[in-house]
C-alpha cells in the first residue's frame, strides 16, 4: 500500500509542478502573440486530448508522467503559411522570447512562494524550540549552548517552533558554515551564540543534524499510540489508535522513548509485544520497517504518540504570520533555497560535496508519498521545495534546458544574429547527452540507497 501511495503522490505531485511550469511558458507566449499548437503534461502518447472552443491548442494528458512540453508556431520545426508567419515564435523579438524561456522556471518560484504562503498563514503547531539535549559530539555544545535555552532567532530570523529554528540552522549552516543562535535562557537573560564548521565546510546535507547536535525538549510521554499509517509496519501487526504498549519480549516498556529505542534499533526484526486495548491485553508481532537516512540504518512501525491536551499545550505553540508578512518571508524563504540550491550544485561540480546529494524519481517519490501521508502541510513544503528545484535546474545553461536556450538567445544579443543551426544541433546533443547521464547517476544513486 505504502508504494501505491509513493507512486500516485509522486504523480500527483510531478503532474502539478510540470503544468505549472509549461502554463508559465504557454501563458507568456499567448501573451506575447505566439500560437500555442499544444500544452502536453507527459511525454509519450496521448491518454487524453481535447480543444477548447475557439481556442488552436490542443491540450493533451500524455502517458508519461515526467514532464512536459508546450508546442508553438515556429519555422524551424515546419512549414508555416505566411498568414500565421508573425505568430510563429521564432519571428518574435528577442525580448519577448527571452521572456517566454524565463516564464517556466518563473512560474515555479511563484508557486513556491504562493505554497510557503499558505503554510505560514494557515499556520502549524509544533515542538517549542527548547533545547533538551546536546551532543558531546557535536558542535553546538562548544558553543555555550545549554539544556533548557528557549531559541528565538536563528540569524535574526524569528524561530517559534522547533521545526522553523532547525530548518534555519541547518539551511544557514549548509549555505555559510555558521550561524548565530539567539537563545532565552531559562532566568530570562537573551544571549546570543555562534554555531560554526570552521574549516570543516564539506559536511554532507544528510549528516548535518548529528554534527550540530541539538536535540528538542520533549515531554516523558506514555507509549500510547494515536496514529498507525495505514501500510506501515504498526498497520500490518494490526495495532490500533489508543494501544498502549505494555511489554517487548519479557521488558517492559514505561514510555514512548524506551520503545522509540527499541523499533530504531530493530529494523526488519520481528518483536514479540503486549499491548492493552481499551482493558485487554493483546500478544501481537511487529517487525519495524527498514529506514536508511542520513548514514543511518534504523526501524520504523509508522505510528504517532498520543499526546495529552495539557501536555501539549505546555510544550507545543503555533507558528503562523499574517498576510503581509507571510508573503515576505514567503519571498524570502524562496530566494534563501534557490542560492542554496544553486550553491550545492557548484559544490558537487567542484566535489566538495558529494554527488549522492542527488534525488532520482526513487527518492521523490518516497519523499511525496511520505509527505502526502503526513498532511496537507508536509506535503506543500515538500511540493515548494522540488518546485525550487525544478525551477534553478531548468535555468542552468545547458542545451535542452531553459537555461540553454537563454545562452542562445543572450549570445544572439550580443553577436547581432543567431547561431547556425549546426552548432544549436550539435549543442542540444551535447545537452542531451548530459541530463541523460545526470537522470542515470540519480537512479543508481536512489538503487543503492534502497538496496545497500
Amino acid at each position: 500500500m505504502s508504494i501505491i501511495i509513493s507512486i500516485l503522490s509522486f504523480v500527483v505531485a510531478l503532474g502539478i509542478l510540470v503544468t505549472v511550469h509549461e502554463f508559465g511558458h504557454f501563458w507568456v507566449a499567448r501573451r506575447c502573440g505566439v500560437k500555442v499548437l499544444r500544452f502536453s503534461v507527459g511525454f509519450g502518447k496521448p491518454l487524453l486530448s481535447f480543444y477548447r472552443k475557439n481556442d488552436p491548442t490542443e491540450y493533451v494528458i500524455a502517458g508519461i508522467p515526467l514532464g512536459g512540453y508546450v508546442k508553438m508556431l515556429d519555422e524551424s520545426e515546419s512549414t508555416v503559411e505566411s498568414h500565421e508567419k508573425h505568430m510563429a515564435f521564432n519571428n518574435k523579438t528577442l525580448t519577448q522570447r527571452i521572456l517566454v524561456v524565463l516564464a517556466g522556471p518563473a512560474f515555479n518560484f511563484i508557486f513556491a512562494i504562493l505554497a510557503f504562503w499558505l503554510i505560514l498563514t494557515m499556520g502549524e503547531n509544533g515542538l517549542r524550540p527548547v533545547i533538551g539535549e546536546l551532543d558531546k559530539a557535536g558542535i553546538a555544545i562548544e558553543s555555550g549552548l545549554e539544556i533548557g535555552d528557549e531559541i528565538t532567532a536563528v540569524n535574526d530570523h524569528p524561530a517559534t517552533i522547533w521545526r522553523v529554528a532547525n530548518g534555519l540552522i541547518l539551511s544557514e549552516l549548509l549555505d555559510s558554515g555558521s550561524v548565530e543562535i539567539t537563545v532565552l535562557k531559562p532566568g530570562g537573560n537573551i544571549e546570543k551564540r555562534r554555531l560554526s564548521f570552521g574549516d570543516d565546510f564539506s559536511i554532507e546535507p544528510e549528516l548535518l543534524n548529528k554534527r550540530v547536535g541539538i536535540s528538542p525538549q520533549v515531554p516523558a510521554l506514555l507509549p500510547v499510540l494515536n496514529e498507525v499509517l495505514k501500510g506501515e509496519a504498526a498497520d500490518k501487526a494490526g495495532l490500533k489508535n489508543g494501544d498502549m504498549i505494555l511489554s517487548v519480549g519479557e521488558k517492559p516498556v514505561s514510555s514512548w522513548a524506551d520503545w522509540v529505542k527499541v523499533t530504531r534499533s530493530s529494523p526488519n526484526i520481528k518483536l514479540p509485544i503486549k499491548v492493552e486495548r481499551k482493558g485487554i491485553v493483546i500478544s501481537t508481532d511487529v517487525t519495524p520497517a527498514e529506514v536508511k537516512e542520513g548514514g543511518e540504518v534504523f526501524g520504523r512501525i509508522g505510528a504517532s504518540v498520543y499526546i495529552d491536551e495539557s501536555i501539549n499545550e505546555q510544550y507545543t505553540t503555533e507558528y503562523s504570520l499574517g498576510p503581509l508578512d507571510g508573503i515576505v518571508e514567503s519571498a524570502r524563504l524562496t530566494t534563501h533555497y534557490s542560492v542554496l540550491t544553486l550553491k550545492m550544485i557548484g559544490r558537487m561540480l567542484i566535489g566538495t560535496a558529494s554527488v549522492e546529494n542527488l534525488s532520482g524519481p526513487i527518492s521523490i517519490a518516497k519523499y511525496a508519498g511520505q509527505t502526502a501521508s503526513f498532511g496537507l502541510i508536509p506535503f506543500l513544503k515538500f511540493l515548494a521545495f522540488v518546485s525550487i528545484s525544478l525551477g534553478v535546474m531548468n535555468l542552468l545553461p545547458i542545451p535542452m534546458l531553459d537555461g540553454g536556450h537563454l545562452l542562445f538567445y543572450i549570445i544572439e544579443g550580443i553577436r547581432g544574429k543567431a547561431l547556425s543551426e549546426q552548432v544549436m544541433q550539435m549543442s542540444m546533443r551535447v545537452g542531451m547527452s548530459v541530463l541523460f547521464a545526470v537522470m542515470i547517476l540519480a537512479v543508481f544513486i536512489d538503487l543503492s540507497r534502497f538496496l545497500t
